[in-house]
């Protein structure tokens, strides 16, 4: 799937790199005068929004660059999802019930993202936006013809409606857009957002990313004529307007969505070439290794391959050696990421930075990466690893040290006097020599060694629970591999493997002393960050912030990042940002890769080159083709 910064709130993605990014760093986005100028209040008609550099498309463009505008439409694909699901209520995602991945699919957003320019949206719900210069609101003007998938018209009502439900009922969402206050019809398809202070350039952009909900849908009464309700967990099969609808599903096991054949949007620009395919089969798999030999036996088309080892031993088969089985990496440019072992600083236990940072010198990386791994990993050094220029190298200077100057009595001394490195291991010596370190910071923490176990200033034997996902079994070698280092600074490590449903719902309860987190970053960050670290997302139920922070330097810096005027001053206040997460060790860093492994049955096929920020594009921008799968077939 090709990721948009939607697709990153809702689930965490895994890989990042980042190119340069190019950008005009100051200045409005780009205002081209495609529509009749009756915006209100004098202002223009945008086709495309990006948030500080130029728009690559003009007003009367047709189609993207990157797609193939004649794919042949027909075929099915088989997908793998790992877990399972019990919901395909997007609203309550991340709060109630396990949501189908697949369901997405069957919204449209007032915008979407471009592929080949970064962070950069075109019209999709939406035909234009307008917005003043200071920032303060935006209105967006409905598509004329957009419609569900009942043929009722989409309408301003729809839409504030969704804005409404979701910023309710959604901590992920109402946290995204907090800053908007409300949402107005002001016309027969204008609906005006206004935001609550003025001067934050991204809420404009990010407003178009809100999905679209049928409102007489959610306020009728289901086949059984019971009143639907928003709020609850549902596997009735929603109404959509996008390119896809729900055809049937086995609950928990498997969902099949149909191409719509009269989709109101197939021809507007940003769908051209795309949505080829006429279904699309998700199948749901508890284990990785049950999925990976389904795959060999042709039980389903495409497999993301999470593990290093595996891509490199599970695949001596004969299909792959006959090339009729591919293995293929796609290089991603679009994201960076954290991933690492979170502590719940919920729990007084885990108060101390010292005791933190002691686990940090506790993981040996460079063994496990070469041991489980095939040493192809870098470990994360950065919540911004893969974006180079917005992670914190070196010391701090200009603008950056400027806003950390702002924080200097609330950030531990090092952010001004050291750079940030982890630990580095590999070798008899080097782990001895972190060790002693990590047994050098407990112990000026307040901790000592009694008859082989670490205790606390009272005596109590220090235990941590590393809570982990079953279905998840590289994550469990790689927790397994930790836990003797540990154990040789005296602590009780208990590794608790739960399925999918109860992993999930304690998190979401923040129901853990230890758990792994990946924070998913775009290449221009913004209002999300304060679900990620911000002090009132610390105790929402199902918000991005695990580890419970509650740190008021971050939470200016944050702003600083939301607030600023151009991509200089947004840079350096991501750096500070990262500088500071980094000083406080909310977490044990993992490690990163640069690309995205699939393994998948040659019977398709995509535009060559791929855009610069799809990863793989898969499905979206890919077609069956029948020659190949015939040939398949045959062999």
């Amino acid at each position: 799937m090709a990721i948009t910064r939607r697709h990153l709130l809702q689930g965490s993605a895994l890989a990042a790199i980042a190119p340069a990014l190019g950008l005009n760093t100051g200045g409005l986005p780009a205002i081209t005068p495609a529509f009749a100028d009756d915006a209100p209040n004098g202002l223009k008609w945008r086709h495309g929004l990006s948030t500080y550099g130029e728009i690559k498309y003009p007003a009367d463009f047709k189609r993207y660059d990157y797609v193939k505008p004649d794919a042949p439409k027909g075929g099915v694909v088989r997908l793998f999802q790992p877990g399972t699901y019990d919901s395909f209520n997007l609203v309550v995602a991340g709060l109630k019930g396990t949501v189908a991945a697949s369901v997405a699919r069957i919204y449209d957003s007032l915008m979407e993202a471009s592929l080949d320019e970064p962070d950069t949206y075109y019209g999709e719900l939406a035909e234009a936006a307008a917005f003043p210069d200071d920032f303060s609101y935006v209105i967006y003007r409905l598509r004329p013809g957009s419609r569900w998938h009942d043929g009722k018209p989409v309408t301003p009502e729809d839409v504030i409606f969704s804005f409404e439900a979701l910023k309710a009922n959604s901590p992920m969402f109402s946290a995204y857009y907090r800053h908007i206050e409300k949402a107005e019809k002001i016309g027969d398809r204008d609906i005006k957002f206004t935001f609550d202070s003025p001067g934050n350039r991204e809420l404009p952009m990010i407003t178009g990313q809100l999905i679209i909900l049928p409102k007489h849908w959610w306020e009728g009464t289901d086949p059984q004529g019971k009143k639907r309700d928003i709020t609850a967990s549902t596997l009735e099969p929603p109404l959509g307007s996008g390119p896809y609808r729900i055809k049937e599903f086995v609950a928990g096991r498997s969902v099949v969505l149909e191409r719509v054949k009269d989709y109101w949007g197939k021809d507007i620009p940003i769908a051209i070439g795309q949505n080829n395919f006429d279904e699309l089969r998700y199948e749901y798999f508890r284990d990785d290794t049950v999925a990976r030999e389904a795959l060999k036996a042709d039980q389903f088309d495409w497999y993301n391959e999470r593990s290093a080892k595996e891509w490199a031993s599970a695949y001596d088969v004969s299909p792959v050696r006959e090339k009729r089985l591919l293995k293929e990496l796609f290089t991603v440019r679009n994201q960076g990421r954290m991933q690492g072992w979170v502590f719940n600083l919920r729990r007084p236990k885990f108060a101390d930075a010292r005791l933190r940072r002691a686990f940090n010198y506790a993981f040996d990386f460079e063994e496990m990466n070469r041991v489980l791994s095939t040493g192809e990993y870098h470990r994360d050094s950065s919540y911004f690893d893969g974006i180079p220029d917005l992670m914190a190298t070196g010391l701090p200077e200009g603008k950056e040290l400027e806003i950390l100057e702002t924080v200097r009595d609330k950030v531990p001394p090092e952010v001004f006097m050291t750079p940030y490195t982890n630990p580095v291991g590999g070798t008899p010596e080097n782990v001895r020599a972190n060790l002693r370190e990590a047994t050098r910071l407990l112990k000026e923490a307040g901790f000592e060694i009694r008859d082989r176990k670490l205790v606390d200033a009272s005596g109590q034997p220090f235990t941590v629970e590393i809570l982990g996902n079953s279905g998840d079994s590289g994550m469990e070698r790689i927790t397994l591999f930790y836990k003797p280092s540990l154990e040789r600074l005296g602590i009780t490590v208990n590794l608790r493997a739960v399925d999918t449903v109860q992993y999930q719902n304690r998190v979401r309860d923040f129901d853990f002393e230890m758990v792994t987190q990946v924070w998913g970053q775009s290449i221009s960050p913004g209002n999300e960050q304060r679900d990620n670290f911000g002090s009132q997302a610390a105790d929402r139920q199902g918000s991005n912030n695990l580890p419970g922070i509650k740190n008021p330097a971050v939470d200016a810096i944050i702003e600083k990042i939301i607030f600023a005027n151009s991509r200089a001053d947004q840079v350096a206040a991501a750096k500070a940002l990262d500088r500071v997460l980094l000083w406080n060790f909310y977490c044990v860093p993992h490690f990163n890769y640069d690309k995205q492994r699939y393994v998948y049955w040659d019977r398709f096929n995509h535009p060559d080159p791929l855009p610069k920020y799809a990863v793989s594009g898969f499905p979206n921008l890919w077609w069956f083709d029948a020659d190949k799968a015939a040939k398949l077939k045959r062999s």
